[in-house]
């Protein structure tokens, strides 16, 4: 994917360009549901807490929520400070709690993981499901987060993000529920300053469903061996296997 990311003090929102892709469907008659994903890799750019402030950071997060300093850590030999942070409990609506990694000289932002609270099950699902079938509740048992950031030359960039959804659905008339899991992650390869303003030529829309946008192995060349990414394996491994590929582009 290829992202034009915005500055920080910029209005205009971040866009994504899809460069290559893969999938693979195996969709049975006996499946009676289908899981989709709505916004492809803008799920992980509206994570960038520092661009898209609204999620954690708004006018009223002192009201929201409590703060509590945790304790100092080292992240590549650098003073870490870890603040933690949950919803007020007079909160009603449902929002996060997690930690936040800043950076002690800079005080710059360097990771942020965090979590939905998911209390209150209806109001947690509503703020994800965009449709189900009508003889199904669906809830949300896990909703987790990652932004990571990293420094260069003074200036820290969106590095690396990771979602992990996890969902129950609870059929009407049936016996046993069913449980689906996704984790969505983005990882930067490499950056290239833009000198003038820069336009996509086919710039993905945020209400994307990539799983329909493609159908298999859009360049089998491109992908060769390497066609099986691991889940458990963090995606740097699988970069590192096709980084001779992306190499060719510069």
């Amino acid at each position: 994917v290829d992202i034009l990311k915005q500055p920080y003090a910029s209005f205009r929102q971040d866009q994504a360009e899809l460069y290559k892709s893969r999938k693979q469907t195996d969709y049975k008659k006996l499946d009676t549901l289908v899981f989709k994903l709505m916004g492809g890799p803008y799920n992980s750019l509206y994570m960038d807490v520092m661009k898209n402030p609204d999620y954690l950071f708004t006018e009223k997060m002192q009201d929201n929520y409590e703060f509590s300093f945790d304790r100092t850590t080292y992240i590549d030999h650098h003073l870490i400070y870890i603040i933690n942070f949950k919803q007020r409990p007079s909160v009603s609506i449902p929002l996060y709690y997690g930690k936040l990694y800043i950076d002690a000289e800079s005080l710059a932002l360097r990771s942020a993981i965090f979590h939905l609270d998911l209390t209150d099950k209806e109001k947690s699902a509503s703020l994800l499901i965009r449709k189900k079938p009508l003889n199904a509740k669906v809830f949300l048992t896990n909703a987790s987060y990652r932004m990571d950031y990293i420094e260069k030359d003074g200036k820290w960039y969106y590095n690396y993000s990771r979602i992990e959804l996890d969902f129950k659905i609870d059929w009407k008339r049936k016996l046993f529920n069913s449980n689906y899991y996704t984790v969505i992650e983005m990882v930067v390869t490499d950056w290239e300053n833009a000198t003038e303003e820069k336009k996509l030529k086919n710039k993905l829309r945020p209400t994307v469903i990539i799983g329909d946008e493609v159908s298999g192995f859009s360049d089998p060349e491109f992908w060769g061996t390497y066609n099986v990414i691991e889940p458990e394996k963090p995606i740097e491994s699988a970069i590192k296997k096709i980084q001779k590929q992306l190499e060719k582009r510069k």
